[in-house]
């Protein structure tokens, strides 16, 4: 995807990952691109997953966005967006995340399918994402932005890798001979409290839905996913902010539950 980058194009790459490397978020980019160009943005995207593969980060799946068609809206666009998932965005469960790891945390819940063949013919079918597909798993994802206030649009989340941070998996698969996700209830809990809510409708229609339009995507950009991908499907709910010491706890019905624990502020030993 990145043959034929422009200088801006570079140059926003750069930006990005220099604000990823110190910590420091950055302007929004979307002044270097021309205003709507989603291909510029995902080569932007290429161009920063490609240099992190380079440095020796393995690539085990991808993230899917803009499922909401209330956030679609916001950001003046039709369809979701994807991300890239390394093996380092993975949090094991009951792992303390460190705050230096994150700038503008969000978290969501959502539901995780693992493949077990590739899904690289030209259209694929719901059938093919069905048979493909390994098992699911109860996810929290956990959201970030380079982009200084997440003063955002489109471009910005796109070229930003889809706003993607870390991730948690829920560790008991089920097969989805045992799920029915478009009506699978998801509550999310910040230290007990229940604080979102929603179900597998929110996801444009059906989780399934979402991972068809992602395999139908990334064989258009010859990118196809593979045996053993990790999808993050996109969210069940509203997104929270994070905060230092916060603990999360998602159930989706059918799929169990999964948590998440924040590290309080090293800088004051205290919880937010």
């Amino acid at each position: 995807m990145t043959t034929g980058c422009s200088d801006t194009e570079q140059q926003a790459a750069l930006q990005l990952r220099q604000a990823a490397e110190s910590g420091a978020p950055c302007k929004p980019i979307r002044t270097l691109l021309a205003e709507q160009e989603l291909d510029s943005a995902y080569r932007v995207q290429d161009i920063n997953t490609r240099h992190w593969q380079q440095q020796g980060r393995r690539l085990v799946g991808r993230k899917i966005g803009l499922t909401s068609k209330v956030v679609q809206s916001q950001l003046g666009v039709d369809q979701p967006d994807f991300g890239a998932l390394f093996s380092d965005m993975a949090i094991a469960e009951g792992e303390e995340i460190a705050s230096a790891r994150l700038m503008q945390p969000k978290i969501e819940a959502e539901v995780a399918l693992v493949l077990e063949k590739d899904l690289d013919m030209e259209q694929p079918t719901v059938a093919d994402v069905i048979r493909a597909t390994a098992f699911a798993l109860p996810a929290l994802e956990i959201v970030d932005s380079r982009i200084a206030n997440w003063d955002i649009n489109i471009l910005d989340t796109i070229a930003d890798n889809a706003s993607s941070g870390l991730y948690v998996l829920g560790s008991k698969p089920v097969s989805l001979s045992q799920l029915d996700l478009k009506t699978s209830a998801m509550t999310l809990w910040k230290r007990g409290q229940p604080i979102s809510t929603g179900a597998g409708v929110a996801c444009l229609g059906n989780p399934l839905s979402a991972a068809l339009w992602l395999a139908r995507t990334m064989s258009k950009f010859g990118q196809p996913l593979r045996e053993g991908d990790t999808i993050l499907t996109g969210a069940l709910g509203p997104m929270v902010a994070v905060q230092p010491g916060d603990v999360f706890e998602c159930q989706i019905s059918g799929l169990g539950s999964v948590s998440a624990f924040f590290a309080e502020d090293s800088a004051t030993g205290e919880q937010a």
